[in-house]
């Protein structure tokens, strides 16, 4: 069967978060894709009932090219600490929420809490996993994931990246993502590896 690919013209970003709307344009742009963000074109956050990155993922990318009639690009990513079974996992964002907006400090105290609850000897491995679905509006879908292995430290470390970056320090590096050169961290990380795979099935 010919792969099908992603052809040159406007694709939606199913987010409404402006720094990963920020870090999909320069990956696409060679490409002739214009990427567009849900939230410009005013469409609605689905609410992430998944319990999977896979699940949220195509869920996100369905709703938007369903509503738009355009292709969409979706992203669900989060961190899995191996001592808390996985967790925040899906829920990674959810443990940032207060009424006030996203508190990533308190998210990362959160885990920082959870494992040391768990004890001294508690393994503090941990992975970035990302999945990037592409949906088309006929109904097709197709999903890539990528995962960067690390582990966790405590205080957070570097004010780049955003999210749980400062406290995540990939396998076989010294600094923390929030400490990292972005452009040396966008080459490494979870989402780089998964774009890396779409980009060979549905670009190249």
């Amino acid at each position: 069967a010919v792969s099908r690919r992603l052809e040159p013209g406007r694709l939606v970003i199913a987010s409404h978060n402006d720094g990963k709307v920020r870090e999909i344009r320069p990956l696409v742009a060679p490409f002739g894709i214009e990427p567009v963000s849900a939230e410009e074109l005013g469409l609605p956050e689905p609410v992430e009932t998944g319990t999977s990155f896979f699940a949220n993922s195509e869920l996100k990318a369905r709703s938007a090219a369903d509503l738009s009639d355009l292709p969409a690009l979706a992203d669900d990513s989060g961190i899995c600490v191996e001592a808390l079974d996985g967790a925040p996992g899906v829920y990674t964002a959810d443990w940032a929420e207060t009424p006030a907006g996203r508190d990533w400090l308190l998210a990362m105290t959160k885990v920082e809490e959870a494992l040391a609850a768990k004890g001294p000897a508690a393994s503090r491995a941990a992975a970035f996993v990302c999945v990037l679905t592409v949906a088309w509006p006929d109904g097709e879908t197709r999903a890539f994931e990528g995962r960067v292995d690390g582990h966790l430290v405590w205080p957070p470390r570097g004010d780049r990246g955003f999210g749980y970056d400062p406290v995540f320090v990939p396998a076989g590096h010294d600094q923390t993502f929030g400490e990292m050169d972005p452009d040396h961290k966008h080459r490494i990380s979870h989402r780089a590896r998964a774009f890396a795979k779409l980009k060979a099935e549905l670009l190249d």
